[in-house]
């Protein structure tokens, strides 16, 4: 089994900074690829930013300038700092792997989180 668990959304006034975290856990070889999504209310889920083991990133243009993705190898934990929040950027946020290698040698594919709640609002 392997599990992506994220924490650190809330409410935040626009301007404002958030941190959101995503550790993975389980027999967990190695992740090349974590990511995060978000998902407005009456809107599709959208990629918003992913980073690869090597430390490549790819951002959305919606956010590119004011998020920041990185991750810690060592922890299998991702990290998305968000700051010059707007309401525009209100959602749920997910994180993604879209294949996790196991220590079984096996691959897990598209594992998602329960996501966390960000709202920007005044």
């Amino acid at each position: 089994q392997v599990r992506l668990v994220e924490s650190g959304g809330g409410l935040v006034q626009p301007g404002g900074s958030l941190r959101l975290s995503c550790a993975a856990s389980g027999s967990i070889a190695s992740i090349n690829t974590m990511g995060w999504y978000r998902q407005a209310p009456g809107k599709e889920r959208e990629s918003v930013a992913a980073v690869t083991t090597g430390g490549r990133t790819n951002i959305a243009d919606s956010v590119k300038g004011r998020f920041t993705i990185s991750r810690d190898n060592a922890k299998n934990t991702v990290y998305l700092q968000m700051n010059g929040l707007k309401p525009e950027d209100t959602a749920v946020y997910y994180c993604n792997a879209p294949r996790v290698l196991t220590t079984r040698g096996s691959s897990v594919l598209e594992v998602w989180g329960q996501g966390t709640l960000v709202t920007v609002s005044s």
